[in-house]
């Protein structure tokens, strides 16, 4: 299996590309702002054909580029319905502070074709098996995308694209409009803790890690599973 990346100029928002091997179709996960030149490029080098795009959460470093992306090849953006409203209005999930820091300045399309995620489903897209974990917190839709990675690189058994659910050594924000840190808290006890410690996370902004070295060190996961105090409140991502 093929997962390749990079980090967008705008916020460092990851954007992957996977595939079952050079030369297939592929998904695109998270397009952000300022990405399609070194996508395009991405997509040449192996050879990758995009079936779909699927979105973690709605927000704009994730999504700014899903209707060209999407439009130029007649494909279908996925996201969760909690945060369908995002992909029509991104202002809706940005602090007033940020809402100002975007406006007018960057212009922003509605991809045309939208399918919506439900939790525990499982998606047959580009030859990939990939599984929906709901995992609100972050935003009201934020999602994991799981799939076996044991073909991958890494060796692993899975691979988990987290978004801005779980980062290396934190988690995303919550004080953005529809974030929870009760929440995300439930989210990461329900959704992240019980993923075996060799699955590789590949996160929405960062480095990637592993379930089991997050398990061991970061200040949230310790938390939910019962052995730390509260951290403070998380501050990355949009």
């Amino acid at each position: 299996m093929l997962v390749a990346g990079f980090p967008a100029d705008a916020f460092g928002t990851n954007c992957y590309v996977v595939a079952t091997a050079p030369g297939e179709q592929c998904v695109v996960v998270d397009p952000g702002i300022g990405v399609l030149d070194r996508l395009d490029a991405l997509l040449a080098e192996h050879r990758l054909h995009p079936a779909a795009v699927l979105l973690t959460h709605g927000h704009l470093d994730h999504t700014f580029s899903v209707a060209p992306v999407c439009g130029a090849r007649g494909v279908t953006a996925y996201v969760h319905p909690a945060d369908r409203e995002l992909l029509a209005d991104p202002a809706k999930g940005l602090s007033a502070d940020l809402a100002g820091l975007f406006g007018g300045r960057l212009p922003y399309t509605e991809p045309e074709d939208v399918a919506e995620l439900t939790d525990g489903a499982t998606l047959d897209l580009a030859g990939l098996e990939i599984t929906v974990d709901h995992a609100p917190g972050h935003t009201g839709g934020s999602v994991l995308f799981r799939l076996p990675g044991a073909d991958s690189r890494w060796e692993a058994d899975e691979i988990c694209l987290s978004g801005d659910v779980l980062f290396a050594g934190s988690i995303g924000r919550t004080d953005l409009p529809g974030g929870s840190l009760p929440t995300m808290l439930a989210s990461l006890r329900s959704k992240v803790l019980p993923l075996a410690d060799d699955t590789v996370v590949l996160p929405g902004h960062g480095p990637a890690t592993t379930i089991g070295r997050e398990r061991a060190s970061n200040p949230y996961l310790v938390e939910v599973a019962g052995d730390g105090v509260r951290p403070a409140a998380p501050a990355r991502g949009l």
